[in-house]
Formats: C-alpha cells, structure tokens, sequence
C-alpha cells in the first residue's frame, strides 16, 4: 500500500526569505536632497553661465557672498560641490536603508552641515552678509541630519553612538581646518617656496611707493593675490574695507579715490582689475634678468 504523505499548507510567514523584503528609499532624505540639487544645480548653471541669480542685484548681501573668495573651490564654484553632495545623498537616500547605507549617509550628512555652519559664520562675520540660497541649503542639511539622527536602522550590532559620533564629526572638522587653512591662503597657491623673479617685483613694487588698493572679500583681488603665490604676503596692499563690504571705505583708498577693486597706483598711474605680473614689471620699470610667464 502506498504510503500517503499529508502536505500541509506553507504558511505565508513562512515563506518570506531573509533580506529578500523591500524595502522603500528614504523618502524624507530623497525629497530633501532633491530639493537641494536643484537649488545648487540653478546656482551653478547661473555661475557658469555668467547670470545674475534671481534676488541677487549688485552689491546686496546675496551678491556679495556669492562673488566672495568662499565662493569657490578648486577652481569650480562652490554650488558645484553643494550639488555633488546633495547628489550623493539622493543616491544613498534612493537604495534600501540598511547600517552600512545609513553610516554613509550620515558621514556625507555631517561634514555638509558642518561645512555649511563654517560658511554661514564666514558669510555673517567676515562678510557681513546673509544669503537666502545659503541660509536654505543649511537648513536642508540639518533637516537630512536630523532625519538620520531620528531614523536609525534597529539592528546595528556593535554600534556606539560616541566612539562614532566623536569618529565622524573629528573627521569633519578635520577637513574643515583644511579648508580654513586653504581660503587663508596657508595651502594652495600662495604657499610654497618663492620665485625669485616675482619676490623681486613685489620688493620693487614697495620701494616705487606703489600701492595696491582692495578689500578681503573681493574675489578678484585675492585671484590678484594668487598671481603672486608665496611673494604675495610682501605685497603693498592697503585694506579699503575693514569693517566688511557695508561698512564705511577706509579713509586712505577714500583720499586715493578708490571706486572699485582691486586697483593699483603705479608712478602716479591709476590701474583697475586684475593685472598680470608682466605687466606690473612695465608700468613700474622693474628690470631684472629673466622674464615671468
């Protein structure tokens, strides 16, 4: 006789293999980093292409920190790298949220906020200034920290707040400080041994009583600045704006009738925007052997 099994009914909890569930994106940080590449993504479409941002007319408080020297970096402006890291975060925002996504989220997430807490505090006591668009990505990035803060995965064996909190916000400041060090011009082109052929311009140009004439938030005088590299401490500049681009000009550049910046007095001549290192050995007669390119 034939042996009869009794098949029972496969439950359905039972039929669920582990970590085949889905999962859905992070919804809350998808749609906050959405929103922030698309306000980074319109700032650097206007910076490339030359545009006035929309609030933005000459010489407000959004223009001035937008053409700031904090403005760019590397080359590119900084909307640029805004835009990158909210892009990255609608990447991890979009896949499952497990440990492993969630901590790199969260290292993405604290060194953007921090980096936008230095430059608002840059934008409010160097410049002087409050940016809406600034002021709206801070805002969007402490909304996505505290969205990580609140939704942590349960299961994350091993996991202790402080040596990670201490771990990824030390990291972030790290390169903060760098950054820091790299706008005041301690890193990057104006660090390094100097050129003799320029140290001898800048020494020349002291002598001749010339006079370079600009302020610390002008972006085209610290690119004036670079052309220098090293020799460019040894520069004769006189700060016009001490106080920040709203307060009163200095009293030299206002008896020099300085109207913008940067200009240079050379032998009683009067020189406006950024000029080329050959041509300041011209207008001062320096002559020295070789030439700089």
């Amino acid at each position: 006789m034939a042996k009869t099994s009794k098949n029972k009914p496969r439950s359905s909890t039972q039929a669920a293999v582990p970590g085949t569930a889905k999962q859905q994106p992070n919804w809350p940080i998808l749609a906050l980093a959405i929103a922030g590449m698309l306000l980074f993504g319109y700032l650097t479409y206007s910076a490339w292409q030359g545009q006035s941002v929309a609030g933005c007319t000459v010489g407000s408080a959004c223009d001035v920190v937008l053409n700031s020297r904090w403005s760019k970096l590397l080359g590119m402006p900084i909307s640029f790298w805004g835009f990158l890291t909210y892009a990255l975060l609608a990447a991890i925002a979009w896949n499952k949220t497990t440990p492993s996504q969630w901590k790199m989220a969260w290292t993405v997430a604290i060194i953007g906020l921090l980096y936008s807490l230095y430059l608002t505090g840059v934008s409010l006591i160097v410049l002087d200034s409050a940016c809406p668009y600034c002021l709206t990505s801070l805002g969007l990035m402490t909304a996505i920290f505290a969205v990580l803060l609140m939704r942590r995965p349960a299961k994350m064996p091993g996991f202790s707040w402080g040596p990670w909190f201490g771990k990824t916000a030390g990291a972030a400041v790290l390169i903060i400080i760098v950054l820091h060090l790299h706008y005041s011009g301690y890193i990057g082109k104006t660090a390094g041994p100097e050129d003799p052929w320029v140290r001898g311009l800048v020494e020349h140009l002291a002598k001749t009583d010339a006079k370079f004439y600009g302020a610390s938030w002008c972006p085209h005088c610290t690119e004036q600045k670079e052309l220098f590299g090293p020799s460019s401490a040894r520069i004769p500049y006189i700060e016009c704006s001490p106080g920040g681009p709203r307060a009163p000009q200095a009293q030299a550049c206002n008896e020099a009738g300085i109207k913008s910046y940067p200009t240079w007095i050379i032998n009683g001549q009067r020189y406006s925007g950024i000029q080329s290192l050959d041509s300041l050995a011209q207008y001062s007669n320096f002559k020295s052997a070789g030439a700089k390119k």
